[in-house]
Order: structure tokens, then sequence, then C-alpha cells
């Protein structure tokens, strides 16, 4: 009721096999955006402080929520188990590259997962748009989606992540 959503580039989703949506962060809402505008059941990676409260970890598990102990590593490992099953079961993961909000700009980009990910398989990287803007009372969220990037196993994720930050900003509008 508080938003209205406008999504591009849904086409390029697959219809079937993993995929690695990565969107721009913006606010808590992209979560819920990107479940309604995109077509594919999710699974989303965030950061374990999500999962702490009992109402938001309720709503981080029910939308498939992944936690992620970024100041522990050893206690993320169950979690990476878990991202590399669904992903070798053929389903869409999220993974907001920056970390974290950043605002009406993009921030920079983290490539631990994106590494992890592209050293033991190669699903299809899709890098996501987000933009909102106020209109009456009410936000329109515009979600592109942008052409899926299939690297290759010589290309270094450092270049990964700069070619998919840069089409993160182009596809947001910034």
């Amino acid at each position: 009721p508080f938003f209205r959503i406008e999504a591009t580039g849904q086409e390029r989703l697959p219809d079937t096999g993993a995929f690695v949506l990565l969107p721009k962060h913006q606010r808590w809402e992209d979560i819920p955006i990107l479940a309604l505008a995109t077509p594919s059941p999710l699974y989303y990676v965030a950061k374990v402080e999500l999962f702490t409260n009992p109402l938001s970890r309720w709503f981080m598990t029910s939308i498939g929520g992944i936690p992620l102990n970024r100041r522990r590593p050893l206690e993320t490992r169950r979690s990476i188990k878990n991202m590399v099953g669904f992903l070798e079961g053929g389903e869409g993961l999220v993974l907001f590259p920056e970390g974290t909000y950043y605002k009406n700009r993009v921030g920079p980009g983290h490539v631990g997962l994106i590494r992890m990910i592209h050293s033991r398989m190669s699903p299809p990287f899709i890098p996501v748009g987000i933009r909102y803007a106020r209109n009456r009372g009410r936000t329109t969220a515009r979600v592109n989606f942008g052409h899926p990037i299939h690297p290759d196993r010589t290309t270094a994720a450092e270049e990964l992540l700069d070619r998919i930050m840069k089409e993160i900003a182009r596809l947001s509008g910034f």
C-alpha cells in the first residue's frame, strides 16, 4: 500500500537454474520490494544482526534469509554451505555487494562472497538497480534487472565486482 513497484528487465532472469542477484541497497524495504518484483523464489544473504531480534528473525527466516556473521567468519561456514546448496539446487540467491545501505549513491562493493561463488560454480550474476521516488504520499520503487554476466573462470573476482558495481550504478541512475 505504501509503494508502487515498477520492474523492468524481468525477462533477463533465467526461467530455470541458479542465479545471483546483486542489487543496489538503499533501505530495508529493498528486500520485500525485490521479492515482489522477481518472479522466482529467492534466498537472501543478510547480516547476522538481523536474526537476533525475534520479530526480525521471523521475518528474515520466512523470506529465505541466510545469516552471515562478518565479524566471525568461522560461524558463517554453515551459511556458506547453505548458499552453495541453494545455488547447486538451481535457486536464486540475493547478495547485496555493498553490504550495507548507501542512500542515493553506490557504495564500495565487497568481493568476498562473489569470489567464493565464482571460484566454485558459474551461475549468472545479475546486477539490479533500485531507485525510489516519492509521489503524493506514495513511493515508487523502480527495480531494473540488468543483463546477466557470465564470467569465465579466468576472470578475476575483483574485475567481476568492478563490472557489477558499474552496472548497478548505471541501472540505479547514479
